[in-house]
């Protein structure tokens, strides 16, 4: 069987919290929901801690902190109009497949937010890896009606897998 996702462990709080599962869980729902082929794709994910993520943030946003996650698309797949939707990714190459870019995801912050919204990690870590994947896929919440677009996705996709929509409450 073919994997989806490939994880780097850095903090080996992750491998605790399951992160393998439920990355691979969510990054497969995703492209099932947009109706993508799994197979000849990879999503490369950093599972790190706080200052590292800090570091990736302030290198490639500018920003010196800590963040929940961080995406970096292989391809500029974004509608040029706000709220349509982002151009599909190239199909993968049959002998070296395809990567749809990478991913990081810090344990000290999401564990934070999970706790101060009353969620369960694994639930907020699903509904983070989704959010990363779709940008990955060209979904975005910077514009207006990219932002209602892409939050609507996240939140039929968590709802499929029994995850209350994050963005109530």
């Amino acid at each position: 069987m073919t994997t989806l996702t490939d994880i780097v462990i850095e903090d080996p709080r992750w491998e605790a919290a399951g992160l393998v599962t439920v990355a691979e869980v969510a990054a497969v729902k995703v492209m099932e929901y947009l109706s993508f082929p799994i197979d000849g794709y990879e999503i490369a994910i950093l599972a790190c801690d706080d200052d590292r993520i800090a570091e990736l943030n302030a290198e490639f946003r500018g920003k010196p902190m800590p963040t929940n996650v961080l995406s970096w698309p292989a391809f500029d797949l974004a509608a040029p109009e706000d709220g349509a939707e982002p151009t599909p990714p190239p199909p993968p190459d049959p002998m070296m497949g395809e990567s749809l870019g990478d991913i990081a995801i810090a344990y000290d912050t999401c564990q934070r937010e999970a706790e101060t919204a009353g969620k369960t990690m694994t639930d907020h870590v699903t509904h983070l890896i989704v959010h990363g994947v779709l940008h990955l896929l060209g979904y975005d919440h910077v514009r207006d009606r990219d932002a209602t677009l892409m939050e609507g996705l996240e939140t039929r996709i968590l709802g499929k897998m029994g995850i209350a929509d994050p963005y109530k409450g």
